[in-house]
């Protein structure tokens, strides 16, 4: 019996590309992109590639090495996965303190077992509704 390398479930790969995140794994990143990558932020324009977003979070990494995502929620649908939760260490700059007040929600879709879309979201009641999210 061989064993799995990769989930195709989507709550298990974000979990993984968040641990990723939090341990500043830039290569464990990229292996859990698709070719197809993209990021949206907030209200930024998106960023499409895999390459062009290991690039970002190269320079993110380099410029915020102590960020870390602290999920509170997950849910998950088929392809997609919400999590609500908060951050220390941004390019907020804030005290983690108060940093952790601010909460917001990522929405990932996977597909194949590899996020296709990593999306950071304002938290908003209509934005929770959207995605799962308890109120």
């Amino acid at each position: 019996m061989s064993r799995r390398t990769r989930s195709l479930a989507p709550v298990p790969t974000v979990i993984s590309f968040i641990d990723c995140i939090n341990r500043g794994d830039l290569e464990g990143l990229g292996r859990l992109m698709a070719e197809d990558h993209r990021l949206k932020v907030l209200d930024e324009q998106p960023l499409a590639g895999r390459s062009a977003n290991i690039e970002a979070w190269r320079g993110y990494f380099e410029s915020f090495p102590h960020y870390v995502i602290y999920p509170h929620v997950i849910v998950d649908g088929t392809h997609e996965a919400a999590v609500l939760g908060h951050t220390t260490g941004s390019h907020l700059e804030l005290p983690d303190d108060v940093e952790a007040k601010i909460t917001v929600i990522w929405a990932a879709t996977v597909v194949g077992g590899f996020l296709k879309t990593w999306e950071v979201i304002e938290d908003t009641p209509d934005a929770r509704a959207a995605h799962g999210l308890p109120a």
